[in-house]
């Protein structure tokens, strides 16, 4: 039975960028100005094992960090498969930038703003020169993090890659439920209508949202129209949307058929490959931009049954194109087809163009299924 390599490991991050879209995973910047991958804030192994006496992961070297398990963005970077799948295959990375606990030496204190800013910058110019090192498309990355100051950031660093703020503001520091308690009045107050138009005005080339926008009954408490994956929610959530690309974080299994079919990405935990039937009762299809369906294609995928859903989900494999391969006029009828779907709008913007030639990339706009910290979330500590 399959199981699921440690979050943000080079084995997670290899096989679910194989078996989706892309992937997601967060980046930290060490005390000696590398880059690491690492979620938490603390150094995510058992305490026992932290000999200098400090859990930030910002006061141990990248050497230190490696020595327990964690990887390097250069090691993730360095690996074939990853370089092919992300560089050559139009395969997404979604680049999420951790601030360091307030508390730490950069951390700046609880109300250090411009901390803050100066540190994300330098994490973004140390993840940029190795992006560009790696010949890693502007186009296949978008930087994001839970920080006010990120267009601040963005505008200080030398990068010209995507990039967009994750809202609502989550702070780095508390538990779980702390942190979305102090999220909830900025989630009340931020109707997803109220969170299109702040990305619009700011600059940012897509918007990451939480789940809890589009289902119930999480999805009432916003003030202003509610959206929703059915019904009027689902128009709302359209209008709404005017064809700018959307990353759900994370989706679920019972409505993710529903969340990929609203025009919306989806940020997954599941990369099982066993895992081919959704609770909603469809056949899962993991790549819908790099190995895009057809209408016809579309069309028998969802009229699969349980019972038979192996041998269609076989036969299509076989026969669909996967995007880097379709012609031109193969490209012109999945975009004209993706665009009466889900509305695109013609945004004056030159990352909304779609480009159709010689490209590895499917356009911007175009709804994937992205592997969240790699083959999903796991538990803690992350290295054992």
């Amino acid at each position: 039975m399959w199981k699921a390599a440690p979050e943000n490991t080079l084995e997670s991050l290899r096989h679910a960028i194989q078996v989706h879209d892309g992937i997601e995973f967060d980046l930290r910047l060490t005390k000696d100005q590398r880059v690491v991958i690492h979620h938490d804030g603390d150094v995510s192994v058992a305490p026992e094992l932290l000999e200098n006496g400090t859990p930030w992961v910002e006061h141990y070297t990248l050497d230190e960090l490696e020595a327990f398990g964690f990887t390097s963005f250069r090691t993730l970077l360095e690996d074939p498969v990853v370089q092919q799948q992300w560089r050559d295959n139009g395969k997404m990375g979604c680049v999420e930038l951790k601030r360091p606990h307030p508390k730490s030496d950069p951390g700046g204190g609880f109300f250090g703003y411009s901390a803050h800013k100066r540190h994300i910058t330098s994490l973004i110019d140390a993840a940029d020169e190795l992006l560009n090192e790696f010949e890693i498309p502007n186009e296949n990355s978008v930087y994001y993090a839970f920080h006010k100051g990120m267009k601040s950031s963005i505008e200080a660093s030398s990068t010209s890659r995507p990039w967009a703020e994750l809202l609502p503001y989550i702070p780095p520091f508390g538990n779980r439920t702390t942190k979305r308690l102090r999220a909830l009045p900025h989630f009340m107050t931020h109707s997803f209508s109220r969170l299109v138009n702040h990305h619009r005005n700011s600059g940012a080339s897509m918007i990451p949202a939480a789940i809890e926008y589009f289902v119930p009954p999480i999805n009432k408490i916003p003030f202003g129209k509610k959206v929703g994956l059915s019904g009027k929610g689902a128009a709302h959530l359209k209008h709404a949307q005017g064809g700018f690309p959307v990353y759900v974080w994370p989706t679920r299994p019972d409505v993710e058929h529903k969340l990929l079919a609203a025009g919306l990405t989806g940020l997954t935990d599941h990369a099982d490959p066993e895992f081919t039937w959704l609770p909603s009762g469809h056949a899962r299809w993991t790549r819908p931009a790099t190995l895009p369906l057809n209408e016809q294609q579309s069309e028998t995928l969802a009229s699969a049954t349980k019972e038979h859903h192996l041998d269609v989900l076989k036969e299509l494999k076989a026969e669909v194109t996967p995007w880097i391969d379709c012609d031109l006029q193969q490209r012109k009828d999945l975009v004209d087809m993706w665009s009466k779907k889900w509305a695109w709008s013609a945004l004056e913007r030159p990352e909304f163009n779609i480009p159709l030639g010689d490209t590895s990339s499917p356009p911007w706009q175009a709804v994937r299924l992205i592997g969240h910290r790699g083959s999903g979330k796991t538990s803690r500590p992350v290295i054992e």
